[in-house]
């Protein structure tokens, strides 16, 4: 099961890090997700799952694998990833 969601912005580059930055926080909290910056993508997993918050200075975009035995939290996870995005990139 994958999530893949793509959210143009109007910030620069350095805001849309920390927004993103910010998101991964988010998720790490209410997921119990890691994540750490590898260049412009912030890299998150537990066990389960995997993805990637690419950065550019258009848009942010999100991808995540979750295994079968999690993709009962994938319509919880994509929410919160819309909301968010949705509230700092409106």
């Amino acid at each position: 099961m994958s999530i893949d969601i793509h959210k143009p912005h109007g910030k620069s580059l350095e805001q849309a890090q920390q927004i993103a930055d910010d998101l991964a926080q988010d998720l790490a909290d209410k997921f119990d997700i890691d994540y750490g910056w590898d260049g412009d993508t912030i890299v998150f997993e537990r066990f389960g799952v995997h993805g990637e918050i690419d950065v550019d200075e258009e848009a942010v975009h999100v991808r995540a694998q979750l295994n079968f035995l999690l993709t009962y939290l994938q319509p919880k996870v994509e929410a919160e990833i819309h909301r968010y995005l949705d509230e700092h990139f409106a």
